[in-house]
């Protein structure tokens, strides 16, 4: 859906300056979370399964714009440790986007593996489910990956569902899909995960304001 015309230039006149009050069905992922999660991977011998601790944390930013188009979001870092350990299992960086005017919702992410990703979906306002998909090649919503990893476990597709529950906590299942070098068929590797929340956000700086 493209509801600008155009001029590609001209910024929207009135933007709320309340990020938390203009998040749509992002407004319950914001905040700083714990959680429990299953990671299912590829091994050399075929797949392993473990077990994994989250702490996610999603505050909001001031509004974007890209001329008329008006974006609110929440800049996020998640670290993921296995059970009793310190060291990371899985660290991530990146914003979840919502696009009022196309009810757009974006998923950016970047991981020190050397591969970044840019999935999106569609959702109504008030949503409690929904879904961001990014396929390889794709020049709007893509994946990009180092050398090696392109090589070697070439990621083509990536999905990720949200559920936001009714007592507050919210879940998510992830596919990843990788072509991986002496493997016929495609591999799924999958990540699931409820969080419950110990903090509430903090307002964006041009809220606070």
């Amino acid at each position: 859906m493209e509801p600008f015309g155009d001029d590609i230039y001209t910024e929207p006149s009135e933007v709320d300056p309340d990020t938390l009050a203009n998040l749509g069905p992002l407004r319950a992922l914001a905040g700083l979370w714990h959680g429990d999660g299953t990671d299912e991977h590829p091994v050399a011998d075929g797949t392993e399964e473990e077990r994994y601790v989250e702490r996610i944390e999603l505050q909001p930013i001031d509004p974007q714009t890209n001329g008329p188009q008006l974006l609110y979001g929440l800049r996020y870092h998640t670290r993921i440790v296995k059970p009793g350990e310190i060291e990371a299992f899985h660290d991530q960086v990146g914003y979840w986007l919502w696009e009022p005017a196309t009810q757009t919702i974006v998923h950016t992410l970047g991981i020190p593996r050397a591969e970044v990703a840019m999935a999106g979906g569609s959702a109504a306002a008030d949503a409690t489910e929904f879904e961001v998909r990014a396929e390889l090649g794709s020049t709007t919503f893509g994946i990009c990956s180092s050398p090696f990893l392109d090589r070697a476990f070439r990621t083509t597709s990536f999905r990720i569902r949200v559920t936001i529950h009714a007592d507050g906590r919210w879940s998510y299942d992830q596919d990843t899909v990788l072509a991986i070098r002496g493997r016929a068929e495609p591999f799924h590797h999958r990540d699931r995960c409820t969080l419950r929340k110990l903090v509430e956000p903090t307002p964006n700086p041009l809220a606070r304001r």
